[in-house]
């Protein structure tokens, strides 16, 4: 079987890909019982690494697990882990799963937390090279799992709703997925948020969502460049006659949809105020405020 070149750290040592294994008895595998964070590393910096460390222990708190190293010792395992993968660009995540239990206990208590983490080449929604073209969109019926049973905010492995909204996408000649709520209102997409542009002015979800970083860097984005933005309710109606739409995310950034339910949006390329956004969000991958280099990650005390 072949595996991405990367570098993992498992129960306190340093791995290749196909040695980062877990038991058949975790926690996180019989029951989806763990979280993850997500951080890529540009050009030798991680982009917004505080942001993804904040949001990370938050889940982590949430949920009732414990971390087994400081901030700054997690910070420094994911900087080895890009280091020794050689990687330039990196797609690094972090995880901590419930882990296993020693009796096979059904009580979450016992269990043995896990921390993993892995570094391995930078992956894409969009590539670069197609962004001008966009992507292709349906919005299902499928119902995302209702925030009142599982916490959006904590970015979870509960994929099965939108796994099958991704073949749903693929059987309409779409490239993935958006997922509703009961109101009719948009959620999110498989590992990525969703924007609008209508008149001028832009919206995103406000439920029933995971607060991304790259949905906070585009907000953040917004507020800089002086383009008005609200987050609340976005029916899919109002989504199908937006002038512009487009999504955010680890794997890609900022990326336009050019194609939404088989339709063209607007003129059917990238409109001019995600051509903005786009721009100035791979500019702040070099800026100091929003990006840290990986050597000075290792070299910190």
């Amino acid at each position: 079987m072949q595996y991405p070149p990367g570098i993992a750290y498992m129960d306190g040592e340093y791995v290749t890909m196909d040695k980062a294994k877990i038991s058949v008895l975790d926690w996180g595998l019989l029951r989806s019982d763990a979280t993850y964070d997500v951080v890529h590393v540009w050009k030798g910096r991680f982009f917004r690494l505080d942001a993804h460390l904040d949001r990370f222990q938050r889940s982590i708190d949430k949920i009732k697990l414990k971390l087994p190293v400081s901030r700054d010792e997690l910070a420094k395992i994911l900087a080895e882990c890009v280091q020794r993968s050689g990687h330039e660009d990196a797609y690094v995540e972090m995880i901590m799963t419930r882990g296993v239990s020693p009796t096979f206990s059904r009580d979450p208590r016992d269990a043995e937390n896990r921390l993993i983490c892995f570094s391995i080449p930078f992956g894409w929604i969009l590539k670069p090279e197609d962004r001008e073209s966009g992507l292709a969109v349906a919005i299902s019926e499928i119902r995302r799992i209702d925030p009142a049973s599982v916490d959006p905010t904590v970015k979870n492995y509960h994929w099965l709703d939108l796994v099958m909204g991704m073949y749903e996408a693929y059987e309409r000649d779409a490239t993935t997925v958006i997922l509703t709520d009961p109101d009719g209102n948009l959620t999110e997409g498989p590992g990525f948020n969703l924007f609008i542009v209508k008149d001028g002015r832009i919206a995103t979800p406000d439920r029933g969502v995971l607060e991304g970083i790259s949905r906070k860097s585009a907000i953040d984005l917004a507020r800089e460049l002086q383009l008005p933005i609200e987050e609340r309710a976005v029916p899919a109606s109002e989504a199908r006659m937006a002038d512009e739409v487009f999504v955010t995310s680890t794997a890609g950034g900022i990326m336009p949809i050019t194609r939404l339910d088989g339709k063209t949006v607007g003129e059917g390329g990238m409109g001019p105020i995600t051509r903005r956004l786009v721009e100035t969000y791979w500019a702040k991958h070099s800026h100091p405020d929003w990006s840290t280099a990986v050597d000075s990650v290792l070299e910190a005390k």
